[in-house]
């Protein structure tokens, strides 16, 4: 027998172990360079990652999901401010919009009775809340000063497109709202790209909203006999209108195609929870987005009276929407010298009805702004330092109006939610949408009845209103944003100025079955009661949908808008 030494042994081994090392580290730098090849040309791992941009962290909601045990009737009590401190917020100075600020007479319609269906102030059981800017009494300023910012060409085969350029700052830091000048385009319709090899593209440098409506012969998603969530006051067709292309019009980018709402949505959003908040607008885009999947799955009905719940069993993904008309808290109670019955809204902290259930939600859409015309008194830093349609004492000095109000609110509830230690979804928030009363407020005359497609240069009316309402908005939001210390995600699907040209999509006098309504000018020239706030389904309402699903993969972009010249512009 020959015997080694240890000496001897380490000398013979070592070489063996070292190129066994050496061929590890070969294999495993192999496939990493395999495995990086692979998903740099799969577009599904880019897909996902860019749709939900913003999500760290996922919470699957299944049939038996925490959500709905946390609401149930008999055991909730909410604690608004336990918790949660009030945002620190300073009374912004008043800068002379009372011009544009929404007075009335009633708050329960107008003088002939005939006016929209008012909702209470206490949550309303789902798809009842029908408010059209009850309060709204000055009308919407034509700014002629101010030329339309759409170029619409007519062709030979009859069809149309109306368009408008916007420019916008794409720096990833928010950035505030300035004057700055459109650019006019003279531009043709074409048929609406739908080829099937865009649908997962995403073009980061993109303005979304920036472009045209074309007529697109393809038609809408869905129709509406084959939705049955729809709410029967946007049900334009089953009220008996007339006419049907303001169904066929779709947006384009100037620079990027928005695909047709994809079908593989539900598989994306495998496990996830999309929540709309906000007032009957928010549930407007809701009923639209259910419509849409409903072609593609029946979802069963989960909800109750504090929010709707739609569960669509195949991908575990649910569909939520929760009330909240004003995003801040609000007490009936007396308050300094403000009575019982008027409703309180404290300005500077969020509403608890939704707050309450933001980590269970991977996407968040905010919708506000219509109800700052309903009467209401405001409270800032537990001080009354304004009111809506209420003020007793004129001795008395407003520090605030609604519309100022308005953006505190949206700052409010952003902050809110941008500094919740553990809120990391992504929240977009919907800018302000156009109404259409033309020669009138809702009550005054107002009417979009007879409008069959969007507005031509010469047909755009400048709605003031709308304008300032929309800069607060925006400015809240770039607050909100530099205010953010987690990890959540801020977007803004700023559709303001592309809907203003849309006052074809509204109900008008279509508002429900009735055969004996009224939809024409009686003989004293007054029109019909109509609704010129809220969209027909199906119509323009569903490109918010497809916005809002290339939102998400966007990066964080504040579009700069061409304000009117006597709007001012907060300094940030």
């Amino acid at each position: 027998m020959t015997l080694v030494s240890t000496k001897e042994s380490t000398k013979t081994t070592h070489p063996k172990s070292l190129f066994s090392i050496v061929a590890s580290v070969g294999g495993l730098a192999l496939f990493l360079i395999i495995a990086s090849t692979l998903l740099v040309s799969q577009p599904i791992g880019s897909t996902i990652r860019g749709f939900f941009y913003g999500v760290d962290i996922l919470t699957k909601i299944d049939s038996e999901s925490s959500l709905g045990n946390s609401v149930s009737e008999s055991n909730h009590t909410v604690h608004p401010f336990e918790g949660t401190q009030k945002i620190n917020l300073t009374v912004p100075e008043n800068r002379g919009n009372e011009g544009f600020s929404q007075h009335g007479d009633k708050e329960s319609g107008g003088a002939d009775g005939n006016g929209p269906v008012i909702e209470k102030n206490d949550p309303p059981l789902p798809g009842n809340e029908d408010e059209l800017s009850d309060s709204r009494s000055v009308e919407s300023k034509n700014l002629k000063s101010n030329p339309p910012l759409a170029k619409v060409t007519q062709r030979e085969d009859g069809n149309r497109s109306s368009s408008f350029s916007q420019t916008a700052s794409q720096d990833n830091a928010p950035v505030s709202s300035t004057n700055l000048p459109t650019e006019l385009k003279n531009v043709e319709s074409t048929s609406a790209t739908t080829n099937s090899s865009q649908a997962n593209h995403v073009d980061s440098g993109c303005d979304l909203y920036d472009g045209k409506w074309i007529y697109d012969t393809t038609g809408p998603l869905y129709t509406n006999n084959s939705c049955p969530v729809l709410t029967q006051t946007q049900n334009c067709q089953g009220n008996g209108r007339p006419d049907k292309d303001y169904e066929n019009w779709r947006w384009k980018p100037s620079h990027c195609d928005l695909p047709r709402f994809a079908k593989k949505f539900l598989e994306l959003m495998r496990g996830k929870t999309l929540a709309f908040i906000g007032d009957s607008v928010a549930r407007n885009q809701m009923e639209s987005m259910l419509c849409i999947l409903w072609q593609v799955e029946v979802p069963k009905n989960r909800g109750n009276r504090r929010m709707q719940r739609y569960y669509f069993k195949s991908t575990s993904t649910m569909i939520v929407r929760i009330w909240s008309s004003w995003l801040v808290h609000q007490t009936p109670e007396p308050f300094d010298f403000a009575p019982a019955g008027v409703v309180k809204l404290h300005l500077d902290a969020p509403d608890e009805r939704f707050m309450d259930y933001i980590l269970d939600f991977d996407v968040v859409v905010l919708s506000s702004g219509h109800w700052f015309t309903k009467q209401s008194v405001y409270i800032l830093n537990n001080e009354i330092v304004g009111g809506q349609l209420w003020w007793p004492d004129n001795s008395r000095r407003k520090k605030i109006d609604s519309i100022e109000a308005f953006g505190v609110s949206v700052e409010t509830a952003l902050t809110a939610m941008g500094t919740h230690p553990n809120y990391t979804g992504l929240t977009i928030v919907r800018s302000f949408s156009p109404d259409h009363y033309e020669g009138g407020a809702w009550n005054t005359g107002g009417s979009c009845t007879g409008k069959v497609q969007p507005a031509s240069e010469g047909e755009l009316v400048e709605n003031g209103f709308t304008n300032i309402m929309h800069e607060k908005q925006v400015t809240g939001f770039n607050r909100a944003i530099k205010r953010k210390t987690n990890n959540s995600k801020m977007k803004l699907m700023d559709i303001t100025r592309a809907f203003s040209y849309r006052h074809d999509g509204h109900p008008g006098p279509y508002r429900s079955p009735d055969p004996n309504k009224k939809t024409t000018r009686g003989p004293d020239g007054r029109p019909p009661p109509q609704d010129c706030l809220h969209w027909c389904m199906p119509g323009p309402v569903d490109t918010w949908n497809e916005l809002r699903e290339m939102t998400a993969t966007a990066p964080i972009v504040i579009v700069s808008l061409h304000f009117p010249s006597n709007v001012t512009t907060d300094s940030q």
